[in-house]
Parts: structure tokens; C-alpha cells; sequence
């Protein structure tokens, strides 16, 4: 059974893509080759993330909390919507070589940040409230399980 949290996991999961971001951000201008590559590896992991949430962390949360529609998952989905078009306008810029891009990566940073807060001070400790350890081992489990093909998309 797994000792980590939902919220340990994904918060930590938060911090490494903030880190791609940062790698990104700092290598643009000077070496676009190596800021690519941190951005392939951000976005390949923020779209398994959100993956992540949406199949299998908001199911179950919804399921054992009793919480359904308009609750925090559907908030969630619905600023996941948002982020996936800021990500998508951010990714359009990275295919064409394009290091002008401090708008995008500014929407797109602020709405992650904002829409993290909400997550790792409400959201996931609600979900540890709502299950034990084995429940969260086979959460774990089953993210594992997700098809690489449903996150790792590029064009870049």
C-alpha cells in the first residue's frame, strides 16, 4: 500500500513541470534546442496530469466523497479546459521556433499557478481525506496504466 499521499505525489508532480517551465523559459534565447526539449517533456507531463486527474483521481474522489456535479472536480475540468487552450496557443509557438513567446508562457504560467493553489490547498487534501492507502495504491496503480499515446503528442 502506498504511504504517499495524493498530495504529496501531485504536488510533487506540480514542482517538476514548474521546473521544465523554468528550463524552458531561461533557454529560448539561447540555446532553442535544449528549451524544446524541456518544453516536449512539460507538456508531454502536464497532458498526462491532466489526464492523470480526469480519469482517475476525479472519478474516484466524486464517487467517495458523494461530491458531483458543480463540486471542485468540475472546476477543475473547466480551468483544465482553459490551461489546454494557453498550453496549445504556447505549443503552436514552440513548432515554429518561435523564443517570442513571453505572452503565452505568461497566460499560460499564471492560470497553472492559480488553478495549483487551488488544487494542492483544497482539492488533493480533501481526496486523502476521502480514501485510505490501499485506495491510493490502486489510484497509483491504474495511472501506471495509461497509455503513453493519450498525453505524448508533439509536433515540435
Amino acid at each position: 500500500m502506498s504511504t504517499t499521499t495524493v498530495h504529496q505525489y501531485f504536488t510533487a508532480d506540480h514542482r517538476r513541470l514548474d521546473d521544465l517551465m523554468r528550463t524552458f523559459q531561461s533557454e529560448k534565447r539561447r540555446d532553442f534546442s535544449k528549451a524544446k526539449d524541456a518544453f516536449r517533456e512539460f507538456l508531454f507531463g502536464l497532458r498526462r496530469h491532466i489526464v492523470w486527474e480526469e480519469d482517475i483521481l476525479f472519478p474516484s474522489f466524486e464517487k467517495r466523497s458523494g461530491i458531483g456535479p458543480g463540486g471542485p472536480t468540475d472546476v477543475m475540468r473547466a480551468e483544465h479546459r482553459l490551461i489546454g487552450d494557453a498550453l496549445d496557443e504556447l505549443h503552436e509557438k514552440v513548432r515554429r521556433a518561435d523564443p517570442e513567446c513571453d505572452a503565452e508562457v505568461g497566460k499560460l504560467t499564471e492560470l497553472l499557478s492559480v488553478h495549483n493553489r487551488k488544487e494542492e490547498n483544497v482539492l488533493y487534501p480533501m481526496f486523502d481525506e476521502a480514501v485510505d492507502a490501499e485506495e491510493r495504491t490502486r489510484l497509483f496503480q491504474e495511472m501506471e496504466k495509461i497509455p503513453r499515446e493519450r498525453y505524448a503528442r508533439c509536433c515540435v
